[in-house]
């Protein structure tokens, strides 16, 4: 297993978090188990639908700040699980 960090690009803000900008996390391969989301300084609340398409995929989703979401993805590709991260800078 290998981890895939990655970084949206037409990601700005927690706000721009949307079915359609995490899609792309759903064609890696190996597929992910966990995504990581980095919302910035703080923690933000994701729309219910965005984290119900993730899961309904087989990729638990895990919300945080910025800085705790690097140490959380780091902390998993140490496990050696199969991660990827979406990081917007705080």
């Amino acid at each position: 297993p290998s981890s895939v960090p990655s970084v949206s690009p037409q990601v700005g803000s927690y706000r721009d978090i949307s079915r359609e900008s995490l899609s792309r996390f759903r064609l890696l391969e190996p597929q992910i188990e966990i995504l990581v989301l980095g919302t910035g300084d703080r923690v933000e609340r994701l729309h219910p639908a965005v984290l119900k398409q993730m899961r309904e995929c087989g990729i638990a989703v895990e919300v945080q700040d910025t800085p705790n979401a690097c140490a959380t993805f780091n902390f998993l590709t140490s496990e050696k699980r199969v991660a990827a991260a979406g990081l917007i800078p705080p």
